[in-house]
């Protein structure tokens, strides 16, 4: 059994080989046809029989690779690894980020895995299924994609801002996240809603939008593409001093983070359902 930590480095080189087998299948079982599987919070909130698939995957290619190590995925939580040591490796994987996008056939859904140690995200990667695209990053080594180092954007004006965001499933929660983008769209450029979080946090880290915000983001759904976002020097955060998770994730560059953050925090973004 491994008990002591690989490299960020050599930790990304085997999340990005699971996560291109992973997105290879995922793929391919869109092509042969998509079925439900499952609802979670909603009967709008789907489950594949893929997401499964491609999670159990996943698991059964880390436990070949890192035998002692934990994993949390979104279908089957911590699935059948245990907890990981205090300062041991844990992986955190999305199987399917965006699986209604996947269910359409919309080319907007991403394999996230990420790897942390002692409770820090120190490696990650997010795949796209349909494109192809990945964005890579390491802990104090930058965020990436197709060998190309990654810089947030620039933009210094709030009203100037491509803003993207996302919606929960359940009714009161997407009620509410409703009436915050009302309030918002008026101060910024305008609003993107895409469908997967990952994603939303690389497209952020490259600057084909400026800041992204959503409430209710799982572990899962943050770990790689909040470290792709981080690196590539975005303030990942949530509101009021607390860091980024369920309440509310705020990625955006430093000139941007304040205002927007005054904004959210105006208007209640983390709070409702």
């Amino acid at each position: 059994m491994i008990t002591s930590a690989p490299s960020p480095r050599e930790l990304l080189t085997i999340a990005v080989e699971v996560a291109r087998d992973a997105a290879a299948t995922a793929h391919r079982m869109r092509s042969e046809g998509v079925s439900v599987a499952a609802t979670k919070s909603t009967v709008t909130d789907v489950v594949t029989a893929a997401d499964r698939a491609v999670e159990r995957q996943v698991l059964a290619a880390l436990r070949d690779r890192r035998p002692g190590d934990a994993v949390l995925g979104e279908e089957y939580g911590a699935g059948e690894t245990g907890p990981a040591a205090p300062d041991g490796v844990r992986w955190v994987v999305d199987p399917i980020d965006g699986t209604v996008n996947y269910l359409y056939g919309l080319p907007y859904c991403a394999v996230s895995l990420a790897a942390e140690v002692a409770g820090e995200v120190v490696a990650g990667v997010v795949r796209n299924v349909f494109t192809g695209e990945e964005w890579t990053a390491t802990l104090g080594g930058g965020a990436w994609r197709d060998g190309r180092r990654l810089r947030c954007s620039a933009e210094t004006d709030l009203g100037q801002a491509l803003v993207a965001t996302g919606f929960g499933y359940d009714a009161g929660r997407r009620s509410h996240q409703a009436r915050v983008v009302t309030e918002l769209i008026p101060h910024v450029r305008d609003i993107r809603r895409m469908g997967a979080a990952a994603l939303d946090l690389c497209l952020a880290a490259e600057g084909r939008v400026d800041a992204y915000f959503e409430k209710g983001l799982a572990a899962w759904d943050l770990a790689a593409g909040g470290l792709v976002a981080r690196e590539a020097g975005l303030l990942v955060t949530g509101v009021a001093g607390r860091p980024a998770g369920p309440d509310l994730v705020l990625a955006a560059p430093p000139a941007l983070h304040g205002p927007l953050h005054t904004r959210l925090t105006d208007l209640d973004a983390s709070g409702g359902p």
